[in-house]
């Protein structure tokens, strides 16, 4: 039988000396009158809206523990993306938090349970290197958290007696819940815009920062990783976190559609690939890619390759409106992929035979999608139905990417030589609005003479 193994790493002291001692002359922490966050209105729409779609139901929403990392170490802690869109706890929420929505009388009832803070005459507050105050800091109390959220709290020690009593209940793990809350998302509110546009000016201010750390990153061994540096400080200043793992590619390294490694050469000549987005606190976060000329200015194969991208990217602007499919933008910027690899010689069709889906020469440039839903999750609403996603109709208030681009790999012997080992992609989040969209990171250029302006600019002011 396995004998339990205490922690090598515990030196906590037990004596009833130290508790009594470590217990005792503490200031009371200063309370002030909390007021609601801007977020608890929207929020308890949403709720609203889920029990409508859910009567009779018991709905129980999980934040999500800490992940470990290694060991005994754990990833920066996020709640789970519907417990917070159900809430707006945000990078607030305690770990392990519990929201039940209790649809099943007319009267919808919500509660939200965690773990409140616990005394410093406990054990927890000092000896838990997990949840104790003394090591992780504190945490709000009951009627704080009901304060800013607008929201009945209970302790999450009552959380098994309650669900006891409610019965049967569904969680994200039924397949219909977890499709409504994600399908909900695909239009946005006020306050989620007014987060979106926070994400994307933040996003852009680090794009500055990636150009600033160019002349640096080519005179460093892994130099990709100046550039992900760079960014990442943006995003810890002025964000939470980043959205997703920031793609700094240089050269043939922006072919590998998700290159994260980073750690390869940053070289004047080449073009870097860099994709990437701020999370906010409200952990709504940007996706931009710009590609940009390490030394400023675009070679003319270089050149060649980005109009090709940019024209594709125009021509799906230039449909984006409510009322279309949403899968026509991608339908799009395919037509000028295709047609553009056609005029490189580079396929055995035409552009129109190579647009036959038995065919589809030239998604051998491009084999990625155009376009997804952007929010919370940086692919957002991706549980929801096919019909309602790819083939649902842009409404105002949608929020999504547009990010064609094309890929000619070093080693494919189809492309002329002076092509190969150049990756393009230009991504921008664009908002739906009654007569078209709005392209929320239009103020980071996207045309070759803006780029090569901007980059300049950048470096001037770092120099001033």
């Amino acid at each position: 039988m396995a004998s339990k193994q205490k922690s090598n790493r515990s030196r906590t002291p037990q004596s009833a000396e130290f508790l009594k001692f470590i217990s005792e002359n503490w200031a009371d922490a200063p309370r002030s009158e909390v007021p609601q966050w801007e977020v608890a209105q929207y929020a308890a729409k949403r709720r609203a809206a889920l029990a409508k779609k859910f009567k009779g139901k018991v709905l129980v929403i999980e934040a999500g523990g800490m992940k470990t990392r290694s060991n005994d170490t754990e990833y920066r802690y996020r709640p789970h993306t519907a417990f917070h869109y159900l809430t707006g706890w945000g990078t607030a929420t305690v770990p392990d938090s519990v929201l039940v929505i209790d649809a099943t009388s007319g009267n919808t009832q919500s509660t939200l349970f965690f773990r409140p803070t616990a005394g410093r005459d406990s054990d927890e507050f000092f000896a838990n290197p997990m949840i104790g105050e003394f090591w992780v800091g504190s945490r709000p109390n009951l009627s704080e958290v009901q304060a800013q959220l607008g929201l009945a709290t209970k302790d999450l020690a009552k959380l098994p007696k309650a669900l006891k009593k409610l019965g049967k209940y569904l969680t994200l793990s039924d397949a219909k819940l977890a499709e409504a809350v994600s399908s909900m998302r695909f239009v946005k509110d006020e306050f989620e815009i007014a987060e979106m546009r926070k994400a994307v000016a933040v996003t852009i201010s680090g794009f500055g920062d990636v150009a600033r750390a160019l002349p640096l990153a080519t005179r460093k061994p892994r130099g990709e990783r100046v550039v992900e540096t760079a960014f990442f400080s943006r995003a810890r200043v002025e964000g939470y976190d980043l959205g997703y793992e920031t793609i700094a590619a240089s050269g043939p390294n922006a072919c590998t559609l998700h290159w994260t490694r980073n750690d390869g050469e940053v070289k004047n000549g080449d073009l870097i690939l860099v994709d990437a987005g701020v999370e906010l606190e409200s952990l709504y976060t940007a996706d931009v890619t710009r590609t940009i000329p390490v030394n400023g200015k675009f070679t003319e194969a270089q050149r060649k390759v980005y109009e090709a991208v940019l024209e594709a990217a125009d021509a799906a602007f230039a449909i984006a409106k409510p009322g279309i499919k949403f899968r026509d933008i991608h339908n799009a910027a395919m037509q000028v992929i295709a047609r553009k690899v056609a005029e490189f010689g580079l396929i055995p069709v035409t552009a129109e035979e190579a647009l036959d889906p038995e065919r589809q020469h030239h998604r051998r440039y491009m084999v990625h999608g155009t376009s997804h839903h952007l929010g919370l999750d940086v692919h957002d609403c991706a549980q929801a139905r096919r019909e309602l996603y790819q083939d649902g109709i842009l409404e105002p208030g949608m929020i999504f990417t547009i990010e064609p681009g094309l890929y000619f790999h070093k080693d494919d012997l189809l492309v002329p030589e002076e092509l190969r080992g150049i990756g393009v992609r230009i991504e921008d989040d664009v908002l739906v609005t009654e007569t078209g969209v709005e392209n929320l990171s239009g103020a980071l250029p996207r045309t070759v003479a803006g780029i090569e302006a901007w980059y300049q600019e950048q470096l001037l002011g770092s120099a001033g």
